[in-house]
């Protein structure tokens, strides 16, 4: 579906550099991998599948996005802990008007100050992803988790 490897390669490219910015800590990153009219969903599988809306985050805007960021660094007190993703090849299901529609199983490790690393989350990523004069930008992902037992905060994004 992709037209040549260089597209493919930078699908590729984007997914590996959200994983790496979102497990830096470098939290100013995140919102720049989104257009600023974007969608950004962490929902659990049972509502997605079922067409419920609730989801446990849901940010509308780039703008939002950022207004996260500042909660993460300023405002949000925690027990730090460190994030690592992993995730498999993107799916490209189809290329339309410009818009890439994909997804990419991913499974994020927790691993927090003197402790052993646990599984923290797993689900797929669902994403519209379109071209802008700066690269690759997701229009909406969907981090769609599998189970309905999920810790008691998320601080840090998916």
């Amino acid at each position: 579906m992709m037209e040549n490897l260089k597209d493919w390669m930078a699908l590729t490219q984007l997914y590996a550099d959200y994983a790496s910015a979102v497990d830096s800590g470098n939290w100013n990153l995140w919102p720049e991998f989104f257009t600023e009219r974007c969608i950004y969903r962490l929902q659990p599988r049972e509502n997605f599948e079922r067409g419920f809306p609730l989801a446990t985050l849901s940010f509308e805007s780039q703008g939002m996005l950022k207004d996260r960021v500042y909660g993460i660094q300023e405002t949000l007190f925690h027990d730090p802990y460190y994030q690592r993703h992993i995730v498999g090849a993107p799916l490209v299901h189809k290329v339309e008007d410009g818009r890439i529609y994909s997804e990419a199983n991913y499974v994020v490790i927790r691993t927090k100050l003197n402790q052993l690393s646990t599984v923290f989350n797993a689900g797929r990523y669902i994403d519209e992803i379109v071209s802008t004069p700066n690269g690759l930008k997701f229009a909406s992902r969907l981090a769609i988790y599998d189970s309905e037992m999920i810790p008691n905060s998320i601080i840090y994004p998916v």
